[in-house]
């Protein structure tokens, strides 16, 4: 069993000692995603709705990158800043999944990376 590294410029380079992804046989493990502009390293102006937005783009950027997509995640860790943000982050978070969501944990920290209000892990299969 070897372990593969998932890289890609359509999500944000890894700002610690971690990879974006690693590949495993058939499984893909994301690093948590925040909101930030891969292009620019900077987060992303706006509410948690923008933030979850930015996050999804990403995480979907890297499964990509591992060869899965959305419809192949089974299991999400949503990590907020605030609970109070839950009914938001979800109304962002449902699009990405709009059939067939997968299992998923959500807590509230009491901080993220950067002061962000949103992080997303997940654990896929390659297509």
């Amino acid at each position: 069993m070897s372990k593969q590294i998932i890289s890609t410029d359509g999500a944000p380079a890894a700002i610690g000692p971690y990879s974006q992804a690693t590949k495993v046989e058939e499984l893909v493990f994301t690093s948590g995603q925040i909101p930030l502009v891969p292009e620019t390293m900077e987060i992303i102006e706006g509410d948690v709705k923008a933030q979850t937005r930015q996050v999804m783009e990403n995480l979907v950027a890297v499964l990509e990158a591992a060869g899965a997509d959305a419809s192949t995640v089974f299991k999400t860790t949503c990590f907020l800043s605030d609970m109070n943000n839950f009914v938001a982050f979800n109304e962002v978070y449902a699009e990405y999944f709009p059939e067939n969501p997968p299992a998923r944990s959500c807590v509230e920290v009491a901080r993220l990376p950067k002061d962000v209000l949103v992080e997303v892990e997940a654990i896929a299969r390659i297509k």
